[in-house]
């Protein structure tokens, strides 16, 4: 009998693979539970419910979280890094330094959602965990576009960029940000998700011309 070399499968395409299946189970389980909280109260919600309407079994649910919030703050956390990496990622060519008409457009249509986390107590911690992402995302995209002016010579370059890209100032703008957003849910969204894009970015960028002029560098 020959002899039958086996072949060895990659272990970075099995890696891949069993990624991918960690990816579906959690994005299943953060559907479901996003579905069930359009109908009730987190806390008239159980584990069984979730993993039920999800078609996932309780032992896959407990791999990945230890109880239902849980697997809301994950799931709040997942989202809201995508969005704040959003303009990074796809190395938008404008001078926005956060996805406010994408952001505002979803969380304004997630009227259901945003009840049943104001019913639970947890729309504070989405906000919180919002202001930490967008505060990186705003960061990177200050650096980001940093680059590009050194690129770019014909644009005008003050240094601004350059100085406000640090943590002090993009937790300041990712402050503001979701204030904008907050003042903006409150007040029965009065501006299109557009329109606050280009508010909030004529003063992001007034303020960030600000610091920049400065040429300083304080420490506390």
């Amino acid at each position: 009998m020959p002899n039958v070399r086996k072949v060895e499968r990659p272990a970075k395409s099995v890696k891949r693979r069993v990624d991918r299946r960690v990816g579906r189970t959690r994005a299943r389980l953060g559907q479901a539970l996003r579905k069930l909280m359009e109908q009730r109260p987190l806390e008239k919600i159980s584990v069984q419910d979730v993993v039920e309407l999800a078609g996932v079994s309780r032992s896959a649910f407990y791999a990945h979280y230890d109880d239902k919030v849980d697997l809301l703050l994950s799931d709040m956390d997942e989202f809201l890094e995508r969005m704040a990496m959003l303009l990074v990622v796809r190395n938008e060519q404008s001078n926005r330094i956060a996805p406010v008409h994408e952001f505002f457009a979803h969380v304004g249509e997630a009227e259901e959602i945003r009840g049943a986390l104001a019913r639970s107590e947890r729309l504070q911690d989405f906000f919180d965990l919002a202001v930490e992402h967008f505060a990186r995302g705003i960061e990177l995209r200050l650096r980001q576009l940093a680059e590009r002016e050194k690129t770019q010579p014909q644009r005008p370059r003050d240094g601004s960029t350059a100085v406000a890209s640090s943590d002090l100032v993009a937790h300041a703008l990712a402050g503001a940000f979701i204030g904008f957003l907050n003042s903006w849910l409150r007040n029965g969204r009065p501006l299109s998700p557009k329109a606050v894009d280009t508010l909030f970015h004529r003063f992001a960028w007034a303020g960030i011309t600000s610091v920049g002029a400065t040429k300083e560098v304080h420490t506390f």
